[in-house]
């Protein structure tokens, strides 16, 4: 869908230069994703790995962020095989509601109500990141905490268009259960991508 060299703005990698890879094609469809442009794959250009990973170079990142829609509804082996023979680390966001393929230093699940994260999904995950928009997300993120490895970073996110309303909510949560840290979408506050 689109690639951009930019500020990582969310979870345990927020404020390092990475080069982001959003792959369109979706059918997670959260209420308040902010990028449903992505959803429908036939909308955007078809890209080859060899292609995509040329541009990634060329910025110079250390990083690459797959990211969509959901990328897990592609085969990325042979992406992420071209980024590390170009020593570039692999990252992924997901919902995880797909088998995992690819080569990836680091795995972030961000598991949605719509269309439930795999197990074997939240075992690889390194950062388990759930959004919050009502209370009740709270006890959806315990749930899928439940389930990922002791040293996965877990994450609480307010979702955007309520943050000023569920942040106060997600700060006594997060004091009250210390395994858990607040993650802001901090590339909103700096106004880039």
């Amino acid at each position: 869908m689109e690639h951009f060299y930019t500020i990582q703005g969310e979870g345990y990698y927020q404020g390092r230069a990475a080069y982001f890879v959003r792959l369109g094609g979706c059918d997670v469809g959260c209420s308040w994703c902010d990028v449903k442009e992505s959803w429908d794959a036939a909308k955007h250009p078809n890209m080859t790995a060899e292609e995509i990973v040329t541009m990634v170079a060329a910025s110079g990142t250390k990083i690459c962020v797959v990211t969509g829609g959901e990328p897990l509804l592609y085969n990325l082996d042979e992406l992420t095989r071209a980024l590390k023979a170009k020593n570039i680390r692999t990252h992924i966001e997901t919902s995880g509601a797909y088998p995992v393929s690819g080569q990836w230093d680091w795995i972030c699940v961000s598991p949605k109500r719509f269309k439930l994260p795999l197990p074997d999904c939240l075992k690889a995950a390194h950062e388990l990141k759930v959004i919050v928009a009502h209370r009740n997300d709270l006890r959806f993120a315990e749930e899928n905490a439940a389930k990922v490895g002791k040293d996965c970073k877990l994450y609480l996110q307010p979702e955007w268009e309520d943050a000023e309303d569920i942040l106060p909510l997600v700060i006594e949560y997060v004091k009250n259960n210390q395994q858990w840290e607040i993650s802001l979408q901090v590339h909103k506050y700096l106004n880039v991508p």
